[in-house]
């Protein structure tokens, strides 16, 4: 049985971690009134959050970074999909793409493996958002932490991530 509390994050102190508060004010600030869960359990990975919420891994927004010729940047999709990196060396002008490692991913992120949220990254991040969330109505988000998710949709990850719409999943 998941042991779940929920909350509406919000700038003013509800959350009470920091990156739990960053990712508020960036909802806020970007006009979203998202409401926050909270388990018990993990929600680190798109499987763990999935089966926390009841829905279909697909449903589930994975923050990917990536060091793009050196530099992290933001891949941002669904949750049963894997990113095509020769396609997104190309979307990024030809760049070396790899993984970053954990430090890697909290220097350009500020958060942690399993936490990391589409809100609340830096400004100058690049951030793209896959295509294939755009057909799927209800969408969860971490919200900054490994064991919190907020729910959203593709139209909000573009606005609260200034992100761009492209096509990098394998098919």
């Amino acid at each position: 049985m998941t042991n779940e509390t929920s909350a509406t994050a919000d700038a003013s102190g509800t959350a009470t971690s920091g990156s739990l508060a960053r990712v508020a004010r960036a909802l806020e600030a970007a006009g979203i009134d998202a409401e926050v869960r909270h388990f018990d359990e993990s929600t680190r990975t798109a499987a763990d959050a999935a089966a926390a919420l009841g829905v279909h891994q697909a449903q589930i927004a994975k923050t990917l970074v990536f060091l793009a010729d050196g530099e992290p940047m933001v891949v941002v999709m669904g949750g049963d999909d894997r990113v095509d990196t020769a396609a997104l060396g190309t979307v990024l002008n030809g760049a070396m793409i790899g993984r970053a490692d954990a430090d890697a991913v909290r220097r350009g992120t500020g958060f942690a493996i399993g936490g990391v949220s589409p809100a609340g990254l830096p400004g100058g991040l690049t951030v793209l958002v896959d295509r294939s969330l755009s057909d799927i109505g209800e969408i969860w988000a971490a919200a900054g932490t490994p064991t919190s998710v907020y729910r959203t949709s593709f139209t909000e990850l573009l606005m609260v991530t200034r992100g761009r719409e492209v096509s990098v999943a394998q098919q």
